[in-house]
């Protein structure tokens, strides 16, 4: 298997407002995006599962223009909130780096 950070230019989370943070996934080039689009290992699903949130809090965008997916999560608790341990949410793509995709993803 490879690593996402392997085959993706740039992996990051960032505040979206309030309640939101948003994962950015950008890939060098068109085609190492639509591979890499239509794998499991980037479904709804299944990252919604390794982030631990539910189905109906994840929404994920595919952005053909800019070789990039999106995924944007409701935050557990509101930035700046007594339990928010993330106040930038730039921390939160940390789940995402090491995850496994196909070899078939490479290019």
């Amino acid at each position: 298997m490879t690593k996402l950070y392997e085959v993706a230019k740039l992996i990051r989370s960032k505040n979206a407002g309030p309640f939101a943070i948003t994962f950015d996934i950008i890939f060098p080039s068109h085609e190492q995006f639509k591979k890499i689009a239509s794998c499991h290992a980037l479904a709804v699903e299944h990252v919604a599962a390794l982030l631990g949130v539910p189905l109906d809090k994840i929404k994920r965008y595919d952005l053909p223009l800019a070789n990039a997916i999106k995924f944007s999560i409701v935050r557990k608790y509101p930035a700046g909130d007594f339990l928010d341990d993330d106040l930038y949410g730039c921390q939160e793509h940390r789940f995402l780096v090491n995850l496994d995709v196909p070899d078939e993803v490479r290019v």
